[in-house]
């Protein structure tokens, strides 16, 4: 089957233009930092094949709920670039031009620790929608899993996430606050006819990307901010197979934090404070990316 042109899938020129990159490395890298939450506590022989390296092919997620109709134009369209612009490559063969323009942006260094650019454009569009799921599958990251244990304290008995848990997630905050919106909004705008393929090839035609992508930052928004100490539990998890050295993980006593999606929970993960440091700058993507304003709360 012939490749379609990108161009051919670019919402008509509008104002608007998206500087969404910034929530973008901030939430997945949040996610990366959160990696150990699912930390098994046994030898390291004990863990599957299949998460010891993130798949380099992205798979379409499970069947979700029916979604809801898009309109026929995207209801928060992007700015198209100004001027002449160089043709985009297919996007099965974006990856150099991505990693790249990634590179320009943030740095060799910074991309090198942080990303994993094989299938970049489809890791990220997977990614995002599975944010307000119940599942982010971490074999589809763009980002690489990050050093560092989740860690927890015992109160009286009980465990709750260490108070020392969230500094782990400070200085790539910082990072993220200092991500150049101007230049991710340039960049976002000039890939945006990837990223629009790689929706559309997910299950999802006719809809938009950037549609779905500020109904995420808008759930992110929304998720809850715990004043106190969160308590947690492990809970065991058995496979299909018995199995004579079974998985644990932590969870949320809480059953309404328990029942979070994958990325409210991420929010939650890193502490109030950061909880709302990622807010303050989602808050400013949000501005760059929508039309439609935010739902009051």
């Amino acid at each position: 089957m012939p490749v379609q042109d990108p161009k051919d899938l670019r919402p008509p020129r509008k104002r608007g233009a998206g500087a969404w990159l910034v929530a973008l490395v901030l939430l997945l890298a949040v996610a990366g930092f959160g990696w150990n939450w699912w930390q098994a506590r046994q030898a390291p022989a004990a863990v599957p094949a299949a998460l010891e390296q993130p798949a380099a092919v992205v798979q379409a997620p499970q069947p979700q709920e029916p979604q809801p109709q898009s309109p026929a134009a995207p209801q928060n369209p992007i700015e198209e670039p100004e001027g002449a612009q160089p043709a985009l490559p297919a996007l099965a063969d974006a990856d150099a031009e991505i990693g790249k323009a990634l590179t320009e942006l943030l740095g060799a260094k910074r991309v090198g620790s942080f990303l994993q650019i094989d299938g970049f454009v489809r890791r990220v569009v997977a990614t995002v929608d599975n944010l307000a799921r119940e599942q982010a599958p971490a074999r589809i990251w763009p980002v690489h899993p990050m050093p560092g244990r989740f860690t927890v304290q015992k109160v009286d008995g009980a465990e709750q996430i260490a108070d020392v848990n969230a500094q782990r997630y400070d200085a790539f905050v910082a990072f993220a606050e200092g991500v150049p919106v101007a230049a991710a909004a340039r960049l976002y705008a000039r890939l945006y006819p990837l990223f629009q393929v790689a929706y559309e090839e997910l299950g999802f035609p006719g809809k938009y990307f950037n549609d779905r992508l500020v109904a995420v930052i808008d759930h992110l928004l929304a998720a809850p901010e715990p004043q106190g100490p969160v308590a947690v539990h492990l809970v065991q998890v058995e496979g299909k197979v018995p199995s004579l050295r079974p998985w644990v993980r932590y969870e949320y006593v809480d059953p309404q934090l328990q029942a979070l999606s994958a990325g409210q929970k991420i929010m939650v993960r890193a502490g109030l404070r950061n909880e709302r440091r990622l807010k303050a700058v989602l808050a400013k993507v949000r501005a760059s990316v929508a039309k439609v304003p935010a739902a009051k709360p």
